[in-house]
């Protein structure tokens, strides 16, 4: 029997604690297959760990799992299931490294300002922990991303709840973003004849030539950009619009990406919690440039340093801080019971779980009592804040959707390679002073040019041809798999775009498209396409860049599925291998804080079922494994009757959580392999499983009800092995039936 290696990625949260009760049912029924499961940590936590082995002890180290996932994606035996892990802002950051630091792991404090060469090079190596560090090593493939047939039929059959009407008597909600000196205004793109080497330089208005970047390796067609985000501008776009919300009576809101764009997208979030709050900023900002407050870690960060100050200071300088609210706009809440604004901290600030849910809720976020209200959802940013104002504008006219009716939209996403601009981290810096940021070639000629003002946000990005002639083949072949459409999110009028448009219009013609309908449209236009189809029942594919990959799986599961979490996501490597992502982890935080306060996860784990199965049928492909091959068909069959039997987990206590659904999911696969013809010893060797699992129902039931109720102890955020497992295993029935496969 061929042995094949499935990794499997231990992450963080909601998605961490699950593992512990799915991997002995995957282990168990897979060795019957002569399937092995390796665990890759790349856990915030892990990371942390691996980027420090000299400051620790021999048992605390551990390898670096993400270089090591990284190297293996580049080849053809890779087969990865990566479930969804957190991309770190500085304030997650820091709560992981003190609870290491509690738990005895000697790693160094994150310097916010680094000021001598040694926090520079801690800072240097705490930046590939920071933001979307794991995704870009993984992501050697482009993504096709969609939801399995079985779970979009359940949908339709048991449509989610979660919809709330669009108000007939009208709706304040709107999108606002810059007209003019952002991003998108300002993108140049080159595409590259051939292969070169550049640097990043700023020059000053004196002639004065600083190196901000050195040796940026380019290949023969890669397309180059750089663009610039005009601070003063940007803060003249914040007051306006706080003082228009103000007239409006809608709520405030501010969305963006600020952990994947871990550089870029902090700064801008830090430039509207300071012109949100300039008074008290101004009035007080001595005292918080003495203690470190720092804007771009939100108005949390300001009030945990008041702890620094004298009792009187601080109190003075919350009371102003207080004060800016009755004269500001109200603004959107994550935690109404908590005080929580959306400005609290910037990991909250997340655009593509954020957008879904103000569409979802009829053009509402929830006000500091507790109530749905209208809002004006601040994108600065117009290379993608179009499109939701286009939903926003389709549901005003149209009301809201209909999940047991519409149609679907999957996607297949750009992202080999570090494409766009989820690869610019490295190559993003506050200008530091006026004059220009140049791209400049191995023979001195400037590739790109941008004027700069002093504190303005630039960022360069790459994306290799590779790349996109690889996207182009997989959107031709989803196409004709699905007879659907297939539309191309690109815009003529965005530099990049136009040299990507370019690219596609050579590669499609190296494809038969005879029969095929394939459109290359502006991202209002293909949103207003997609929508008109939606609601038509019709199912479309987007074909898209990097970031709207990101957006759109979320925003349209979010309203078909009611999450995104149930999406399957296919990455086929560029060498041959897979990866295997299982949705999102939007809402995993606080399936943790109700797990540790009552003992109950609600997490459903539905998006590592349905990664597996394509992982399996990877390993029947390449290895012949026909035993495999049994095993996919059967977890399909599996899924299909989780589903509709209702087994996935509750919201509330005390009724079925993540380990009840692990239960019946390996029941009904156990099943599946007992009642099969293709494979007689699988039949043979789960019979039995089949039985035992059936006949003890009601008392694993019992005793995984049991253990829920109270507050569970695991151990913190870098949790102790022995207590979670034992949290996430309380059936000794259950563990005896799949120890013993």
């Amino acid at each position: 029997m061929a042995t094949k290696r499935i990794s499997w990625t231990k992450v963080d949260e909601a998605p961490a604690l699950a593992s512990y009760s799915f991997l002995p049912v995957v282990r168990g029924f897979g060795h019957s297959c002569g399937v092995e499961v390796e665990i890759k940590d790349i856990s915030l936590a892990g990371r942390i760990i691996a980027n420090f082995p000299e400051k620790l002890i021999e048992e605390q180290r551990i390898g670096d799992h993400l270089t090591e996932l990284g190297e293996l994606a580049k080849t053809d035996g890779a087969n990865i299931v990566k479930l969804p892990n957190i991309s770190a802002s500085i304030p997650q950051l820091q709560a992981a490294i003190k609870e290491l630091q509690g738990q005895g792991y000697d790693v160094p404090d994150y310097p916010e300002e680094a000021n001598t060469p040694e926090e520079k090079k801690i800072q240097e190596r705490y930046a590939v922990v920071l933001g979307s560090a794991v995704n870009p090593v993984l992501r050697e493939g482009n993504s096709d991303r969609r939801a399995a047939a079985a779970v979009k039929k359940f949908a339709k059959r048991h449509p989610h709840k979660m919809m709330k009407p669009w108000p007939e008597s009208g709706s304040k909600t709107r999108v606002a973003s810059m007209d003019d000196k952002d991003f998108f205004a300002s993108e140049k793109s080159v595409t590259l004849p051939a292969a070169t080497t550049a640097k990043i330089e700023f020059v000053g208005a004196d002639g004065d030539k600083e190196v901000l970047k050195e040796e940026i390796a380019l290949q023969e067609g890669e397309v180059l950009d750089s663009s610039v985000m005009n601070v003063k501008a940007l803060r003249e776009f914040f007051e306006k619009e706080m003082e228009r919300t103000k007239d409006e009576g809608a709520l405030l809101s501010l969305h963006l990406k600020a952990t994947m764009m871990k550089v870029s997208d902090p700064i801008i979030f830090g430039h509207c919690v300071s012109v949100f709050y300039k008074d008290a900023l101004a009035k007080h900002g001595e005292a918080l440039k003495e203690v470190g407050a720092s804007v771009n870690n939100g108005v949390a960060d300001i009030y945990a340093k008041l702890e620094k100050l004298p009792a009187e200071k601080a109190e003075e300088i919350r009371k102003d801080i207080e004060a800016v609210y009755e004269e500001r706009p109200e603004l959107a809440m994550v935690d109404s019971y908590k005080g929580i604004t959306n400005l609290h901290v910037p990991s909250n600030v997340i655009i593509d779980a954020s957008m879904p849910v103000v569409v979802r809720d009829g053009g509402k976020m929830w006000n500091r009592n507790d109530e749905r209200a209208d809002t004006v959802a601040m994108i600065p940013d117009r290379s993608y804040a179009t499109m939701y104002q286009r939903i926003i504008e389709d549901c005003q006219e149209n009301g809201q959707f209909d999940p047991a009716t519409m149609g679907s939209v999957s996607n297949v996403g750009l992202m080999a390679k570090k494409a766009e601009e989820y690869g610019s981290h490295d190559k993003t810096f506050v200008a530091p002073g006026d004059g220009a940021i140049n791209v400049v070639d191995a023979d001195g000629e400037v590739l790109l040019s941008q004027t700069v003002e002093a504190g303005d946000i630039f960022r360069a990005c790459q994306t290799k041809d590779v790349a996109v002639r690889d996207w182009v083949k997989l959107a031709v072949n989803r196409a004709r798999a699905t007879g659907s459409p297939a539309v191309f999110w690109l815009d003529e009028q965005r530099g990049h775009d136009a040299q990507i448009i370019k690219k596609v219009e050579r590669y499609l013609a190296e494809h038969d498209t005879d029969g095929l309908e394939i459109k290359i449209m502006r991202p209002v236009d293909a949103m207003a396409y997609s929508l008109e189809r939606i609601r038509r029942g019709k199912d479309t594919i987007s074909v898209t860049g990097n970031v709207l990959r990101d957006y759109l799986t979320d925003l349209f599961p979010i309203l078909e599925l009611g999450t995104s979490a149930r999406m399957l996501s296919i990455v086929p490597l560029l060498e041959g291998g897979g990866l295997f992502e299982t949705g999102a982890g939007g809402s995993a935080p606080k399936h943790v804080q109700q797990f540790l306060r009552e003992g109950h996860l609600r997490w459903d784990s539905l998006g590592e079922y349905c990664a597996l199965m394509p992982s399996l049928e990877l390993i029947a492909e390449k290895s012949g494994n026909a035993k495999a091959k049994v095993l996919a068909e059967t977890l399909d069959a599996a899924i299909s009757k989780y589903l509709e039997n209702g087994r996935a987990p509750s919201r509330k206590v005390n009724e079925i959580d993540n380990r009840g659904s692990c239960f019946y999911l390996a029941m009904y696969w156990a099943e599946a392999l007992a009642g099969q013809e293709k494979d007689e010893d699988l039949r043979a060797k789960f019979g039995p499983v089949a039985k035992a699992l059936g006949e003890n129902e009601a008392k694993i039931n019992d005793e995984l009800l049991a253990a829920q109720g109270e507050a569970v102890d695991i151990g913190g955020y870098h949790p102790d092995v022995e207590k979670t497992a034992k949290a996430m295993r309380p059936s000794e029935t259950l563990n005896a039936i799949i120890d013993a496969i």
